[in-house]
């Protein structure tokens, strides 16, 4: 990954506050994309909850869609969470707002 993690950072605090897509991320923070392989970057962060399990956006609405309504049963069903703990307020987010 090339991008900067002060980028990094505001990203996951924004997917946190519920920004799904470049143009939720943009309305919410100050971040300015540099180029097309940054914009790749950011689209790829977007699309991740767990780093450290390799669970996306999708698999956790999936489950929440499916009754995984704590942040518990999305942990069980799609193991989010269970590491490092730090996509715990995505994954609250996602359940709070059902996408």
């Amino acid at each position: 990954m090339n991008l900067a993690m002060d980028k990094y950072i505001k990203i996951r605090g924004a997917q946190a506050q519920g920004a799904r897509t470049v143009e939720e991320l943009e309305e919410m923070t100050d971040i300015v994309i540099e180029n097309e392989d940054e914009l790749k970057e950011v689209e790829a962060v977007l699309k991740n909850v767990c780093k450290c399990k390799g669970v996306s956006v999708e698999e956790v609405v999936t489950a929440v869609k499916n009754g995984a309504d704590t942040i518990e049963k999305v942990a069980e069903a799609t193991k989010a969470t269970t590491v490092c703990g730090r996509c715990k307020g995505i994954v609250g987010n996602i359940i709070e707002n059902k996408r």
